[in-house]
């Protein structure tokens, strides 16, 4: 569970696939409260909630880079590669969606890429569409920078 000041490295970690859920909006008690019922890891940059949270992950980074490099090293053994298992805007469970001839793209979709074969991917949960292209490339390379060997 990443809280409101880490709303970005939630949709980042969407982008892994990993099911986080983003407290925005939230009391310290209410984000301690349901990531305590809901099982999860509290990620936070406010050192008083990590420090009244157990298991808490305090991050001291404000860029998104520097917050992965840190969660690799809370985590050395999670996978690190973009996977598109999740919404990155509700944390839906993605699945492939072909769509219709007849029925419309999302604004930005290639049709033309579409139709020879690209994958989209729909979330059930809000219907936003996610397909890989050129937008991915800045995400790809923030999550390979993070998954570099850790120094010692």
């Amino acid at each position: 569970m990443a809280d409101e000041m880490l709303g970005r490295l939630a949709r980042y970690l969407r982008f892994m696939g990993f099911d986080t859920a983003y407290a925005r909006g939230w009391t310290d008690h209410e984000v301690r409260a349901r990531a305590h019922l809901e099982g999860r890891i509290l990620l936070t940059r406010d050192r008083t909630l990590a420090r009244q949270t157990p298991g808490a992950v305090g991050l001291c980074s404000t860029d998104i880079g520097g917050q992965l490099v840190e969660i690799r090293r809370a985590f050395p053994t999670i996978p690190w590669e973009l996977r598109p298992d999740r919404c990155t805007l509700c944390n839906g469970v993605l699945s492939r969606w072909v769509p219709s001839p007849a029925e419309p793209l999302p604004r930005g979709a290639p049709r033309e890429l579409v139709e020879r074969g690209l994958t989209l991917y729909r979330c059930p949960d809000c219907l936003h569409v996610y397909w890989q292209g050129s937008h991915s490339e800045k995400v790809r390379n923030l999550i390979a920078h993070a998954a570099q060997p850790l120094e010692a």
